[in-house]
């Protein structure tokens, strides 16, 4: 067989360089592309204006139902966090219900797709424990509900009002306004407080040893129990907390709706000094006896 001479090889090379012929390849790509297009159309059109067709009905379906749901759970009166998550729950399977309906019209089969599904479920459940944990601490919280929205916890040593309960975090707000994310693998688990919608005040005033601590906690308990600010489902627990050096010390125990929790502390000291004021009730203040013995020697 014979060899190609040295010219031949740089005819062709030439050829292949040549600008007509690098435009008359790239038009045969973009015509054989068009033909595959125009192919695909022609042989699964109606397949895949059946598939967008079940994909719309079932998107208005699932909306539906879901809005179905969420209107049943607040009839039975169920948490406001069970109700929307059982709604979504209920959308998130009609949806995938409704994909699977839709890839079979087109003629794709969904076993390799479950199956790399679960491989790739796999490993992201490896690499993503914590996030996972956060999701099953979530799931876990809204099912068994040791709070719900409205509630005043404490975890981790912050307090809060519960906002949002979502599955992979909790949302909590304070009296500033301020959002304080908490993942809820922090809190299943955990020592949790619940004091419904209301936080305790803890209060202490001091009065001289010269009055009389029975006659004040009498005056204090009416007084703070006219104040708005005090929970009207209890009472303020009031009584001598303490025998101190300088003075018999009064505790104010009382429970106030959280979103007030600083106001409601203010206003309750004012209400307390304006009470032994008008009484004339002294407060003292530090004081230390001070003996001098005088050397005899």
């Amino acid at each position: 067989m014979a060899e190609a001479s040295p010219e031949g090889k740089t005819e062709q090379v030439m050829n292949t360089l040549d600008p007509a012929n690098l435009l008359k390849n790239e038009i045969d790509q973009v015509g054989r592309i068009y033909n595959i297009i125009v192919e695909f159309f022609t042989n699964y059109s109606f397949q895949l204006i059946g598939a967008i067709i079940i994909l719309i009905i079932g998107f208005m379906f699932a909306g539906k139902i879901a809005n179905l749901v969420l209107k049943v759970c607040e009839k039975h009166k169920l948490d406001v966090t069970l109700s929307r998550f059982l709604a979504n729950a209920s959308k998130m399977v009609i949806v995938v219900m409704i994909g699977i309906i839709a890839l079979g019209k087109l003629g794709i089969s969904v076993t390799p797709f479950i199956a790399a599904i679960g491989a790739i479920s796999l490993g992201a459940g490896l690499a993503l424990q914590g996030l996972l944990s956060n999701y099953a601490a979530g799931f876990n919280i809204i099912i068994i509900r040791p709070f719900v929205v409205g509630d005043t916890i404490q975890v981790q040593g912050v307090r809060g009002l519960v906002k949002e309960v979502l599955l992979a975090y909790t949302i909590l707000t304070d009296e500033d306004d301020v959002e304080i994310t908490i993942p809820n693998k922090h809190i299943v688990g955990e020592v949790l407080h619940n004091s419904k919608h209301d936080s305790l005040l803890e209060l202490t005033v001091g009065i001289d040893y010269s009055e009389n601590p029975l006659e004040v906690v009498a005056m204090l308990e009416d007084a703070l129990g006219k104040l708005d600010i005090v929970s009207k489902a209890r009472k303020p627990l009031i009584g001598i907390d303490a025998f101190a050096d300088s003075s018999i010390n009064i505790a104010v125990r009382l429970w106030t709706p959280t979103e007030n929790l600083y106001s409601a502390k203010y206003e309750a000291y004012k209400e307390i000094y304006l009470t032994l004021d008008n009484a004339n009730i002294k407060i003292p203040f530090p004081q230390r006896d001070i003996h001098l013995i005088k050397d005899l020697a």
